[in-house]
């Protein structure tokens, strides 16, 4: 029988929920990477500029960061796939809406940053319940390596949908990009209705929205490596958001050659990722965010590139390469949060790391087009690199991000004291080389 197969063939930890998830996963990444592209494009040929660009991001940006920690506290307490799928339809409606006035050719500013931000609300209630949903959906000592699996999935679709969005804005223009990206968000949703969130125990009843929160903060602050690394991403994707939503683009149009370039190079971090992931599913660093820290210098590389500008061969191995070693850092950190962080408390606790890591990135997104003008784009970039640099050096002062180890059981407490991050069920790696 072919279901028979296809499950003998399937991992043992590649349950219903994972597969589901990681198959939406892959729709949604390889629409939004080429909408990415698409909105970009669509604002300079709406006849905005750099700082037009800038503010449309910034409006995606702005109320996903603002909703963020009640989209986390709505997750642990409503059926989570009920959630995502509501936040798909409001991401495929907004879309929608903003293809229609692209293929028109009626878009204004306003509008499209107004769609923008519907889409961030979406994204801010989608993004901690997708998180808690596929981190309970694994267990056991091969989590790493379901998590590497799933991304590795959702990246190699990172690589199509930019190359495709690229190549699709160059001949058809980016309307019709943000209308597949509105269609691949219904797929998602309909394949997100299946989940099944019968394994997750009820919650006890409590108190409400605001207790959620606080207990939420409480099992974020308690941890230094968590809220450590938190801020050093706060800078790092505030200054690398910028580059890549604002700056690349204008680079790509004034140097590269326009679209199609800029989402090869975008397509060639996908592959980097692919290849990181692929590295990870076989290899089990046993200090897991000491060699996922170091792996995060090379997101310096890209912003360098942009500055100089090198080539566009030489462009796409540099964002090859932070693709792969930024990856090693993805796999090492959701391990960490899936092994540290109690089930029922997941989505708060990816609510905070999502708000601390988005928190800068309106402003800078905003602030953008202004930095350009006030100190030259090459400036700019140079500046978005050496922060990168910066804040990487100082989250390796924290002790627990050093000292963290891979477990073979998660923690089902409360957030331990720093002291205890290497106890003795600390796991040796197997086949790894940490």
């Amino acid at each position: 029988m072919p279901t028979t197969i296809s499950s003998s063939r399937r991992p043992a930890w590649a349950g219903r929920n994972y597969t589901l998830l990681t198959a939406s996963a892959v729709v949604t990444s390889l629409g939004s990477h080429g909408a990415l592209i698409a909105s970009a494009f669509a604002v300079l040929g709406a006849g905005g500029d750099g700082g037009d660009v800038g503010l449309v991001a910034a409006a995606r940006t702005l109320p996903l960061v603002l909703f963020l920690l009640i989209g986390g506290a709505v997750a642990d307490r409503l059926p989570r796939h009920h959630v995502m799928v509501a936040a798909n339809v409001l991401n495929c409606v907004s879309q929608a809406a903003f293809a229609a006035l692209v293929l028109a050719g009626e878009a204004q500013l306003w509008q499209m940053m107004l769609l923008s931000a519907l889409g961030g609300v979406g994204q801010a209630f989608f993004g901690p319940a997708a998180e808690g949903m596929l981190l309970s959906s694994v267990e056991g000592e091969q989590a790493g390596r379901a998590f590497a699996v799933f991304r590795m999935a959702m990246q190699g679709s990172t690589l199509g949908g930019a190359a495709l969005g690229g190549l699709m804005i160059a001949a058809m223009g980016p309307g019709w990009v943000l209308a597949a990206d509105a269609a691949a968000f219904a797929v998602a949703a309909a394949l997100r209705a299946f989940l099944d969130v019968k394994h997750i125990p009820p919650r006890a009843p409590g108190g409400g929205l605001l207790s959620d929160l606080r207990d939420g903060w409480r099992e974020f602050s308690g941890r230094p490596w968590l809220w450590g690394i938190v801020i050093q991403f706060s800078i790092a994707n505030a200054v690398v958001g910028a580059a890549d939503a604002v700056y690349g683009p204008l680079v790509a149009r004034d140097h590269l050659g326009g679209a199609a370039p800029w989402g090869l190079a975008l397509a060639f971090f996908g592959a980097g990722t692919v290849l990181g992931a692929l590295l990870m599913t076989r290899w089990k660093p046993r200090r897991l965010l000491f060699v996922g820290t170091l792996c995060v210098f090379p997101l310096a590389l890209p912003s360098a590139a942009l500055a100089v500008p090198v080539p566009v061969a030489v462009l796409c191995a540099v964002m090859c390469v932070t693709g792969l070693t930024v990856e090693v850092f993805g796999v090492s950190w959701m391990t960490a949060l899936h092994q540290e962080i109690p089930e029922e408390k997941l989505s708060r606790v990816s609510a905070y790391d999502w708000f601390g890591s988005l928190a800068l990135v309106p402003a800078t997104m905003a602030l953008a087009g202004p930095a350009e003008t006030a100190f030259g784009r090459t400036e700019a970039l140079w500046g978005c690199a050496a922060l990168v640099v910066v804040v990487t050096a100082a989250v390796l002062c924290v002790p627990d991000v050093r000292n963290l180890q891979r477990r073979t059981v998660p923690v089902t407490g409360a957030a331990p004291d720093a002291g205890d991050k290497d106890s003795a069920d600390a796991e040796r790696p197997v086949g790894g080389l940490g």
